[in-house]
């Protein structure tokens, strides 16, 4: 399985910006769709974004997010981006990504291999 490692996360205020970063190792990342979800207090994992394998020329995004969020994917670095701006209150959670093989969804439980987390707190 392929080791995801999540970074780049931490306290900004209402209308910043941070950039996730998803690092894979003992896999090469280019073979799987990869996805970021999200966590809050008392929450369910929900999808925020997820990208296709390859090229990653589809992408796909919650509609909570769709205009402010955008992922990417550098395969030579192995690494998948998930770039957040505007960002609000609500999108405070503990941010994973995940991977899969197969088409891209939505749905976490299709997803094999997690990262471990990385907080995002927007607050003034």
């Amino acid at each position: 399985q392929v080791q995801l490692v999540e970074s780049g996360g931490g306290l900004v205020q209402p209308g910043g910006s941070l950039r996730l970063s998803c690092a894979a190792s003992g896999r090469t990342l280019s073979v799987y769709v990869v996805g970021w979800f999200r966590q809050a207090p008392g929450k369910e994992r929900d999808f925020v974004a997820a990208i296709t394998w390859g090229s990653g020329a589809n992408t796909n995004y919650a509609d909570s997010v769709k205009g402010r969020f955008t992922i990417s994917r550098d395969n030579g670095k192995n690494t998948v981006y998930l770039q957040m701006n505007s960002l609000k209150v609500e999108d405070t959670a503990v941010y994973y990504c995940a991977t899969r093989k197969g088409p891209l969804t939505t749905y976490p439980g299709l997803y094999d291999s997690w990262g471990q987390g990385t907080q995002v707190t927007v607050s003034s």
